[in-house]
């Protein structure tokens, strides 16, 4: 990894700023990070080395936002997102890239045409609290995280039905994406062997990148009014999932 040529380098650097700023700021544009980070290194060597670094953005937007968590929203995803990754480790490698990016592309979109069809006649309470969408979301956003690092999205598409004030919305999805994501480290390690000692010192070089992008995050989300939040989440969503399908 030291001997990436300059572009490749170059490249990491902006992913891991773009994680950082998702991190605190815009939750979608992690989602960008994805394609970038497979071409350099392939798609399941890459969702160890993404890995590390999305807890890093973690505990940073955690410290920040931790008071603004509805735990409720947590608590009911959890078990069904711990199946999922349990899933995700046992039949991953059997599905291709390109099969799995247009599974979840599709799975997304349709919850996201959903979900603005019902906020539009105020319905959106029946999606949330639907035992059925709340384990569909839970376990596909499980194996998509543990296959590529791809939940974003999907937890996007529930949290945006809660309807959470935006603080609420960032510090909900921060204590999620936290706890889910630490518990795939021994997976990756043990499993799948794609977090080494080489790729956690790769993440500690690409760190300060990543430090920057979080504290911009911090300076935008502050200055973007709450219903332009919603709008510009859902756009991101959308534009982040059709990437998925090229």
């Amino acid at each position: 990894m030291v001997d990436l040529p300059l572009w490749q380098w170059c490249l990491a650097l902006m992913c891991a700023m773009l994680i950082g700023f998702s991190k605190t700021g815009l939750g979608g544009l992690g989602a960008v990070t994805i394609p970038i980070m497979a071409m350099i290194f392939g798609g399941r060597v890459s969702s160890g080395i993404v890995l590390p670094l999305l807890i890093f953005g973690d505990i940073i937007a955690v410290r920040r936002y931790k008071e603004h968590t509805e735990w409720s929203h947590i608590l009911k995803l959890l078990p069904w997102a711990f199946a999922g990754i349990i899933i995700g480790t046992v039949i991953g490698r059997d599905i291709s890239d390109e099969l799995f990016r247009k599974i979840i592309g599709v799975i997304i979109i349709s919850g996201l045409g959903t979900m603005i069809y019902r906020e539009k006649y105020g319905q959106d309470s029946l999606v949330v609290n639907n035992k059925i969408f709340v384990a569909a979301i839970g376990i596909l956003g499980g194996f998509a995280t543990m296959i590529g690092n791809a939940a974003g999205p999907i937890m996007a598409v529930y949290l945006l039905s809660t309807r959470l004030p935006k603080l609420a919305y960032i510090g909900t999805g921060a204590w999620y994406f936290m706890i889910v994501n630490v518990s795939k480290v021994p997976f990756q390690i043990f499993f799948w062997q794609g977090i080494t000692l080489k790729t956690f010192a790769f993440n500690l070089a690409l760190l300060p990148a990543l430090l920057l992008g979080a504290y911009i995050g911090l300076k935008v989300v502050k200055k973007i009014p709450e219903k332009e939040f919603r709008r510009i989440t859902i756009a991101i969503t959308a534009l982040a999932t059709l990437k998925l399908f090229f």
